[in-house]
């Protein structure tokens, strides 16, 4: 079984909702187990909202207001790609630099997102697009089914 949709989204808060009720809408019809389905769509709320904060740059000329999410469940695995047009991750001597591998102060408004991420997902990879540049966030993560998945090929 394979399913994949692909979404282009204003950067406004009212679309982190939307994104994320379509894939919890997705795993759910497929049957992929509700633990699984919970522990994705607060990823992709996180990475979503990553986007609408920091996916832009009005002082650049042609940056879009809008970012793309697209989501793949192909066999066993679920892989999502949230990619913006902002400024992207910081390169630091060549290499890209990493996010933060601890999450902020307890006391902190921001800094937790793509700590969650990581704590959520089986793979993450944090990275620039080519030429004009703007973040992708991906991650990936093993599925299990529930007894009663009506899409699991067998």
């Amino acid at each position: 079984m394979s399913i994949w949709w692909s979404l282009h989204l204003r950067r406004d808060a009212a679309s982190v909702p939307l994104a994320r009720r379509l894939l919890l809408g997705t795993m759910e019809t497929a049957g992929v187990d509700p633990d699984i389905s919970y522990d994705l769509s607060v990823a992709l709320s996180e990475a979503c909202a990553n986007a609408v904060e920091h996916g832009g740059d009005a002082a650049r000329e042609g940056t879009s207001e809008a970012y793309r999410v697209t989501a793949y469940l192909d066999g066993e695995k679920c892989r999502i790609e949230v990619a913006d047009a902002g400024p992207g991750f910081p390169a630091v001597t060549g290499a890209w630099a990493r996010p933060p591998a601890r999450p902020a102060a307890s006391d902190a408004e921001h800094g937790r997102g793509l700590c969650l991420i990581r704590e959520l997902a089986d793979h993450v990879h944090f990275g620039n697009k080519p030429g004009r540049g703007g973040a992708v966030v991906s991650f990936d993560k093993i599925l299990k089914w529930r007894e009663d998945a009506p899409l699991v090929a067998v």
